[in-house]
């Protein structure tokens, strides 16, 4: 089952076109990467999943995306609702100036939840889910700007958890890390997608071989090839694939 469907899906800024027909399903509980050389059009496709590129000036878009069979451009619903639905994790950590469990609970807060041992569940369910918990549970008061790179990465995935949220999409989520911090998110990426549907964009081939369950592969803004991970790096059907993952370009 498809939780996005992509059809013919066009993008300018200005007169720029950053997106050519992008045709792609990206299947419930599952993790989509997206690859591809710098400024092929990953990160624009995957802001555009929850209408973050409304928000560039100029930005103008044509074609379909269809969550839950709506298309999110032209629902009745506030942007406010599809980006409760459809969370973004950046790639630089971005926490709040906030101590940790005000982090996890803005989402909560801003939706209308005041109730503190709401909240205490809340909090902890998310950072639970975000495989933190343990590592700052003693110290929630604490600036979430005060622990490490790592750390900070798995609060901004709480905070999304913490909405409730049935989409994640993850720009580069581990580029910012070291190894060790970056195992420990593509660990907990790979038991997230239980519960969620997973897009993220990588410039790490082996991570996407590792952790993705499909992977479509940019080039100047246009889709090139979409197939199972496996298959698009073992047996890919295009020779532009061939050489970007045998790493002759890139």
């Amino acid at each position: 089952m498809n939780k996005i469907e992509i059809n013919q899906l066009n993008l300018w800024y200005g007169q720029f076109q950053a997106l050519h027909d992008i045709v792609l399903d990206i299947p419930e509980n599952e993790v989509t990467a997206f690859i591809g050389p710098s400024g092929c059009g990953k990160s624009t496709l995957i802001k555009s999943l929850n209408r973050m590129n409304d928000l560039v000036d100029h930005c103008q878009v044509k074609g379909e995306v269809l969550f839950n069979g709506t298309d999110i451009y032209r629902m009745s619903d506030p942007v406010s609702a599809l980006r409760k639905k459809i969370g973004m994790v950046f790639q630089q950590p971005n926490p709040f100036p906030k101590s940790i469990y005000d982090n996890v609970a803005y989402g909560p807060r801003t939706h209308g939840i005041k109730d503190r041992k709401t909240l205490d569940t809340i909090v902890e369910k998310s950072l639970r889910g975000a495989a933190v918990w343990e590592e700052v549970k003693d110290i929630l008061n604490k600036s979430a700007l005060s622990v490490s790179g790592g750390q900070q990465q798995r609060i901004c995935i709480a905070r999304a958890l913490a909405v409730q949220p049935e989409v994640l999409l993850m720009d580069e989520p581990t580029s910012a890390l070291d190894p060790i911090s970056t195992a420990k998110i593509e660990e907990l990426i790979i038991n997230l997608k239980k519960n969620y549907t997973i897009v993220m964009v990588t410039h790490n081939m082996q991570q996407a071989s590792r952790i993705s369950d499909q992977t479509a592969f940019f080039y100047n803004g246009r889709i090139i090839e979409t197939d199972r991970t496996e298959r698009l790096f073992t047996r890919p059907a295009k020779q532009q694939t061939a050489d970007y993952v045998s790493g002759r370009f890139g």
